[in-house]
């Protein structure tokens, strides 16, 4: 999360089988974003999940978060993909 030229990662960690859920910033981003910003984000999967909708909570989250990064960081003709799109799976 933190090899961006701009420090403007972000991670949204999801643990269905602990219950846990996180959304953080790296520096670049966390330092543009209103206070609060990420406890926002959180309540609002939070609340998609306990209404066992968690597609929809996901993509709210990821657009929200979306939203804040295009406001920030404008995409360029000079941006390139600088994190893998990996997602872990767990057993």
């Amino acid at each position: 999360m933190k090899n961006t030229a701009a420090r403007n990662g972000v991670l949204i960690y999801v643990s269905p089988s602990d219950r846990k859920l996180a959304v953080i910033g790296d520096r670049g981003i966390n330092n543009v974003v209103p206070a609060g910003f990420w406890k926002d984000v959180c309540s609002v999967l939070v609340d998609a999940f306990a209404s066992e909708n968690y597609v929809s909570g996901l993509c709210s989250a990821v657009s929200i978060v979306g939203e804040k990064l295009k406001e920030f960081f404008p995409y360029t003709d000079e941006d390139v993909n600088e994190l893998p799109d990996d997602i872990s799976f767990e057993e």
